[in-house]
């Protein structure tokens, strides 16, 4: 009877595939990932060295390597998600009417929520490094001044004081993250409702708008 040439004989070991060798960049995007889950999870703080290079399956030389450690990963973490949410608010600002203006801004920032949950968990973190690229209040602060020229000019065409745009834009602004904070964990009721209701609100705030605004209590300072 003859024998199939082909098959493993039974006293030798099947191979192992070989592993791929990542690249230093795609060693990088690895590393960045997954600081970004447990950074998301733990926090700064409960997230070490050694459980981000286990993760990965590397030494923790490699880490230091890339990033110089923990501080360092973090700090590219936190500018790259403040990056993309600005980007994607600053582009979401495509209509010509400030209504739908304040739509899509609001839309923005909950698909933000929505697609990189973990990035936005580090963003409102108080951020425990100083040399950090920034903080979730800088953030706010740059997608605020991105508003300015909208409500400038719609303040100017209801006669009121354009130089009061900047202390409303960041009004506005903070109210939608704020939500954007609550939303996060409860998710209801749905986006585009959210959107909706922050939107109601603050678009009839400034159309029931008093030029000047008086105070009716007796503090007046």
């Amino acid at each position: 009877m003859a024998t199939d040439s082909s098959s493993t004989p039974s006293n030798e070991k099947p191979r192992r595939p070989r592993r791929t060798r990542m690249t230093g960049a795609e060693r990088r995007q690895q590393l960045l990932e997954i600081g970004r889950t447990l950074f998301a999870a733990k926090g700064f703080e409960g997230t070490s060295v050694e459980e981000i290079a286990a993760k990965a399956g590397v030494s923790k030389p490699v880490v230091y390597e890339h990033f110089g450690g923990k501080e360092g990963l973090y700090a590219v973490v936190v500018d790259r998600e403040m990056r993309r949410l600005l980007d994607m608010v600053t582009g979401s600002l495509t209509a010509g009417h400030p209504r739908e203006l304040c739509e899509q801004a609001a839309f923005a920032l909950l698909d933000y929520i929505e697609e990189y949950t973990d990035g936005f968990r580090i963003l409102v973190r108080d951020s425990p490094i100083p040399q950090s690229t920034g903080s979730f209040a800088s953030l706010i602060s740059d997608i605020a001044t991105q508003v300015e020229d909208i409500l400038g000019r719609e303040f100017k065409s209801r006669g009121f004081d354009p130089k009061l745009a900047p202390l409303y834009a960041q009004a506005l602004v903070g109210m939608v993250a704020l939500t954007g904070q609550w939303w996060l964990d409860v998710r209801r009721p749905k986006k585009a409702e959210v959107a909706a209701h922050l939107v109601n609100l603050a678009w009839h705030g400034l159309d029931g708008l008093e030029p000047k605004p008086r105070l009716i209590g007796h503090r007046k300072n």
